[in-house]
């Protein structure tokens, strides 16, 4: 079996199969349509900001909604959280954002950023 099946970061000897070949050609696909999203999800985020389409009130955690989709696609396309064996790693990171999500939540009612 071709290593690269397996392990994608394995080194490169000889020429690939065509299933590897495959494999990494829908790779680069994948990356380009991410590279592209991420582009278009910046400039909506440049441009309703710069052009005032969105109340002052709304436009910070826009931003920051838009923000968290692009880190997600980085972790996942550009950083390959979306592949096999990293099963633990995305609990401990969806774990440590639930955590900390908790705690910046639970701090603004406690000083009273948020009322209600």
């Amino acid at each position: 079996m071709d290593p690269h099946v397996t392990d994608p970061s394995a080194p490169l000897k000889g020429k690939p199969s065509k299933k590897a070949e495959r494999q990494l050609a829908r790779e680069g696909k994948q990356q380009i349509i991410s590279f592209v999203f991420m582009i278009f999800l910046t400039s909506i985020a440049f441009l309703t900001v710069a052009s005032d389409t969105i109340p002052n009130r709304f436009a910070i955690p826009f931003i920051l909604i838009i923000a968290g989709v692009q880190v997600v696609m980085q972790l996942y396309y550009f950083m390959h959280l979306n592949e096999r064996g990293n099963g633990w790693t995305n609990i401990m990171l969806w774990t440590g954002f639930f955590v900390a999500a908790l705690t910046v939540a639970t701090l603004m009612l406690l000083i009273g950023v948020t009322k209600y």
